[in-house]
């Protein structure tokens, strides 16, 4: 790696009262995070219910036996329309209430999620990569895909699409943030391939520049 980074995981927290741990490693918990193909977007309703043995699940379909509504779809026509790229500050805080909805649901923490934007397309809603990875959160068309986002220009649906594809991540490597990070930039299958952050320059800056600005949102 380019510098060496402090060790960070997502450690699942033990009984209701488990503290958050000093500080910036984070304590957020391995949740069951239903994905389904085809069949709605990531800005569909979703529901939340608990099983028998306390996992937590998320799902777009029909409402569950025992399921909580967690976020509801407001429709095309409610939601932010599209943007010109622009420069202004107002940027950074345009999609303040997307990233904190989306955040709470898959309980990523919502400085993690801003971090990941800001790197991914320094919040342009219409960045497209070369690799053709596309919107805020710069979902390539199979993640896009996978994490059932029909608009991946459509703010809302990126950030819940970018933020469901963390929550993934994070419950594949065991909550590990570095490991999540690398995953994300290189995709799963090179991180379980080399065990670790993958040889790439790229990967490894990426998970470097995520973290600074994670640090920095967090005032550390």
């Amino acid at each position: 790696m380019p510098r060496s980074l402090q060790r960070m995981s997502f450690p699942r927290p033990q009984g209701r009262r488990a503290r958050r741990a000093p500080g910036w490693a984070l304590i957020l918990p391995v949740l069951a995070c239903t994905v389904t193909s085809g069949g709605g977007a990531a800005a569909a309703d979703i529901y939340r219910s608990v099983g028998p043995d306390g996992v937590i699940s998320f799902t777009n379909r029909k409402k569950p036996e025992g399921g909580r509504l967690v976020a509801r779809d407001p429709g095309r026509s409610a939601r932010t329309p599209s943007f010109p790229r622009d420069t202004s500050p107002e940027r950074y805080t345009r999609y303040d209430a997307y990233i904190r909805e989306a955040a709470t649901l898959y309980q990523i923490p919502v400085e993690l999620v801003r971090s990941v934007i800001h790197v991914e397309s320094d919040f342009n809603p219409h960045a497209v990569s070369r690799a053709n990875a596309c919107g805020l959160m710069q979902l390539i068309p199979e993640t896009a895909e996978r994490m059932m986002v029909t608009d991946v220009f459509d703010p809302r649906e990126n950030i819940f699409g970018g933020t469901r594809y963390l929550r993934v991540l994070a419950n594949l490597f065991n909550g590990d943030l570095e490991l999540t990070l690398a995953a994300y930039n290189a995709g799963e299958g090179a991180v379980l391939r080399y065990g670790g952050i993958p040889p790439y320059r790229e990967t490894q800056e990426y998970v470097a520049r995520v973290l600074a600005y994670y640090r920095k949102y967090r005032g550390e």
